[in-house]
C-alpha cells in the first residue's frame, strides 16, 4: 500500500511539474494574445511619432493583434524606458529606444541602467538632423550664425527636443568647435519646438525632421545637417562636418522591452519588427522624414548598445556634462 502510494505521488508530481514546463511553452507560442503597448516617448504630431505608428500599424497586421502606440513625452525621451524597468518581461510593454537611454546616464542620475534593465529586440531606423531658422531670419548660413554668436556671446538661442538629446549635444559640439556660446531652450518634442520657432520665441531650433514641411514650404531656412553626408532630400544643404566643424551625429534607434525577455518572445517581435522594413508604408514614412533603414539583429543591436555606452561616455567628458562621479 505504501509503495502504491509513493509511486502515484511520484506520477502526480511528475505530471504536474510537466504541465509547469508546458505552460510558458503555451504562452509563447500564443504570444501576442492580447494588444502590446509600445511607448513613443514624444508627443503626438512629431516626426517619431508619425514614424512609430506606421512601424506599429505594420506589426499590428504581421502579428495579429494591435500594437498600440502610447505617447509618453519629456524627460528628453526618457520616460518610455523609465515604464520598461519594472514591466513585467512578457513582451507586452515595449518601447522606442534611442541613443539617448546610452548617453543620458552619463550625465545624471537614472532610473535604468542600460547595460542591465533593457532587452534590445531590434534597431530599426535612424533620424536626420539639422538645425532651422525661420526664413525670415537675418542668419541664411552657418557662417551667420557664427557671426552673431561671436559678436553677440549667449544671446543666440535655440530649441531641441531636450537636454542630453543628439539635437542637443551636436550644436554643443559644433559651438564647441566654433568657439561660441549659444542659449539652449529645451522642450518635450520636435511639434513644441517647431511652434516656438514659428512663434518667434526662439532663433532656431534643431532637431531630426520635423521640420520637414516647413522647410519645404518655404518658411523655414535649413542651415545644416549633421550627418557624415549629405542627405539626399536637401542635396544643397552642407554638413557641420564638411563646413569644417568636426562634428558628425547619426542616431539609429530600436525597439526595446523589459530585461529578462523570454528569447522565443523576443524572437518573434524581432521578426515581426524586422519584417515591418520591407512595407512600403513604413519605407515611405522614413523617406518622409529623410531616414534611412538601419536595421541590427537582437545580438548586434545588444553589441551596439555596450560598445556606444563607452563612446558616449567619453563625447560627455569632452563637452564637460558628465555628471559628478
Amino acid at each position: 500500500m505504501t509503495h502504491d502510494l509513493n509511486r502515484r505521488d511520484v506520477l502526480q508530481a511528475g505530471l504536474a511539474g510537466a504541465v509547469t514546463i508546458a505552460m510558458p511553452a503555451m504562452a509563447q507560442s500564443n504570444f501576442p494574445s492580447r494588444p502590446i503597448k509600445l511607448i513613443c516617448p514624444w508627443p503626438a504630431g512629431g516626426s517619431t511619432d508619425g514614424v512609430m505608428r506606421a512601424l506599429a500599424e505594420s506589426a499590428t497586421r504581421i502579428l495579429g493583434n494591435p500594437v498600440v502606440i502610447e505617447n509618453k513625452a519629456g524627460a528628453s525621451g526618457m520616460l518610455g524606458p523609465n515604464e520598461l524597468v519594472n514591466a513585467k518581461p512578457d513582451g507586452y510593454t515595449l518601447s522606442q529606444l534611442t541613443i539617448g537611454v546610452l548617453r543620458l546616464p552619463h550625465m545624471q542620475k537614472m532610473q535604468f541602467n542600460p547595460m542591465q534593465d533593457f532587452t534590445y529586440i531590434a534597431c530599426l531606423t535612424g533620424y536626420t538632423f539639422g538645425i532651422v531658422v525661420r526664413s525670415d531670419s537675418p542668419i541664411k548660413s552657418i557662417k551667420d550664425l557664427v557671426d552673431f554668436a561671436k559678436a553677440n556671446p549667449g544671446k543666440f538661442t535655440y530649441g531641441s527636443t531636450g537636454n542630453g538629446t543628439t539635437p542637443h549635444l551636436a550644436v554643443e559640439e559644433f559651438a564647441m568647435k566654433a568657439g561660441i556660446q549659444l542659449q539652449h531652450i529645451p522642450f518635450k518634442g520636435n511639434a513644441d519646438g517647431m511652434n516656438a520657432l514659428l512663434g518667434g520665441h526662439v532663433m532656431s531650433h534643431s532637431d531630426a525632421t520635423g521640420w520637414a514641411p516647413h522647410v519645404d514650404a518655404g518658411t523655414c531656412r535649413l542651415l545644416a545637417t549633421y550627418g557624415s553626408k549629405r542627405t539626399k532630400r536637401w542635396s544643397n544643404v552642407p554638413t557641420l562636418n564638411e563646413l569644417g566643424y568636426d562634428t558628425v551625429s547619426d542616431s539609429p534607434f530600436g525597439i526595446g522591452g523589459p530585461k529578462g525577455m523570454d528569447p522565443a518572445v523576443t524572437r518573434k517581435l524581432h521578426d515581426a519588427f524586422k519584417k515591418t522594413l520591407e512595407d512600403p508604408l513604413v519605407l515611405a514614412s522614413f523617406e518622409k522624414f529623410d531616414q534611412s533603414v538601419i536595421y541590427m539583429g537582437t545580438e548586434e543591436y545588444t553589441k551596439f548598445a555596450r560598445d556606444n555606452f563607452q563612446k558616449e561616455k567619453a563625447i560627455i567628458e569632452k563637452l564637460g556634462l558628465a555628471r559628478p562621479a
